[in-house]
């Protein structure tokens, strides 16, 4: 199974950057189960198997209803899973290996994932293997964890299980729950390798500070990053890669969605875009960074979760209704320029050079509007060139525009009557949109 996999990435990877040798096994023992299970607060569910199997309650331990478990407890149920992880046959389920489907799946399909009908031998190293495959998942909004079968991806994501666990031990904050440990990766990756974020001696205020912790009266909790936040923090360390991820949930019912790749060039694309386009780094990266990207679940529909996944979910509906930016909120400034710069991004996938085009169109276009003395072409603007769907409709408001134009406006709107009949239907909805952008963003600074 893919949990197994990635765990077995992951210890490789360990033992040559710590110069040891140790066994699954051995690391589960020595490493994994010390940070995970030996404690009064786990930092994940044990699920179905003997770590949670008798359940624990624990909104009563965390309300102080009931005391947590003693050690011995936790050492009995540490050695009933060795016993079990011992005895398995060769015959693996989800009460001793993650991932893996349950010992009925005809009652309990809707709990059982990443199953096959193909009949793959297993050993005692795939359930350790496993657990600490899951361990290494990435949550990210929407309810799907992320694997990503690198050596460097998961080695920093076990770097942050320890800060996690220094949490959750801490007695000033007994308020802080666990089993979050694949929430938790996901802001830990996120804002350990965004190097215009990560302190050095970053502590709970920090981290509080920057929503990773979501602190209430009567509970602490890790929040759920979304996965273009994610998306654009692996595209600084990987910035020209395209990695394969394996998208995921398991909760009450589980969900495999599958293998996806992730082209993290695409978070370079727009970042240089941006920069291009604005000259210089948006003042709030993590603000700015949360507008990209549609949900999780309908970016893997298009196949790759890359430059079109990114689209910022919130634009949708200034390309398919009438709407436009107003620029009476301070919002409005920042979604017109998350979204130009996406927009200018699917314009010129396949060019170097970005150019502002649309926005001496929207000059030209707003002079011609401020030459006329009634509200003709200013209805001849918004409802038939913005509004039109269609290219046709487009170049028909442009066609009635050419009798009043003269000189270089006459030239420009010819021009691009001429550049919009060549335009793909997908590439004039994204020019259209762009184009209705600008015009309001000049109309408004005029």
């Amino acid at each position: 199974m893919i949990t197994a996999v990635i765990g077995r990435t992951f210890l490789k990877a360990f033992n040559v950057k710590y110069a040891k040798a140790l066994t699954p096994k051995e690391f589960f023992e020595q490493e994994y189960w010390e940070l995970f299970y030996n404690h009064n607060k786990y930092l994940m569910s044990g699920g179905n198997s003997p770590f949670e199997n008798p359940k624990i309650s624990w909104g009563r331990m965390l309300s102080g209803s009931i005391p947590f478990e003693s050690e011995l407890k936790r050492i009995d149920r540490f050695e009933k899973f060795i016993e079990k992880a011992e005895n398995t046959n060769g015959i693996l389920d989800a009460s001793i290996a993650m991932g893996f489907p349950a010992s009925d799946t005809t009652e309990f399909a809707s709990t059982s994932g990443l199953v096959s009908d193909v009949l793959i031998p297993a050993d005692e190293d795939e359930v350790y293997l496993s657990w600490i495959g899951s361990g290494l998942g990435i949550g990210v909004a929407g309810g799907f964890t992320i694997l990503f079968d690198n050596p460097t991806i998961t080695l920093q994501t076990f770097e942050g299980w320890k800060v996690y666990r220094k949490y959750l031990n801490d007695p000033t904050l007994e308020k802080l729950r666990g089993n979050q440990i694949n929430t938790w990766n996901g802001q830990w990756l996120t804002y350990s390798l965004n190097a215009e974020e990560y302190r050095e001696d970053f502590d709970f205020s920090e981290l509080t500070n920057q929503k990773i912790f979501k602190v209430e009266t009567s509970l602490a909790e890790v929040s759920t990053v979304t996965w273009s936040q994610l998306f654009f923090s692996l595209s600084t360390q990987f910035p020209n890669d395209e990695m394969m991820g394996y998208v995921y949930g398991f909760g009450q019912t589980n969900k495999t969605i599958g293998f996806i790749p992730f082209q993290f060039k695409s978070g370079s694309r727009l970042k240089d875009v941006y920069k291009q386009l604005f000259e210089g780094v948006y003042s709030d990266p993590k603000q700015f960074e949360s507008l990209f990207g549609m949900h999780i679940k309908r970016a893997c529909e298009l196949g790759s979760i890359g430059l079109k996944a990114l689209r910022p979910d919130s634009l949708k509906k200034y390309m398919t209704e009438e709407k436009n930016l107003t620029f009476k909120k301070e919002e409005d400034t920042i979604n017109y320029q998350a979204y130009k710069t996406w927009l200018v991004a699917m314009l010129t996938r396949n060019k170097e050079e970005i150019t502002d085009y649309t926005l001496e169109l929207a000059k030209t276009i707003l002079k011609y509007r401020a030459g006329g003395t009634k509200l003709d072409r200013k209805t001849l603007i918004e409802k038939e060139l913005f509004s039109s769907t269609s290219k046709r409709g487009f170049i028909e408001a442009l066609t009635k525009m050419v009798k009043d134009l003269d000189g270089d406006e006459l030239v420009a709107i010819k021009s691009l009557k001429d550049e919009v009949h060549l335009m793909t239907n997908e590439e004039y909805g994204y020019f259209s949109t762009l184009l209705k952008f600008d015009y309001a963003f000049i109309e408004k600074k005029s």
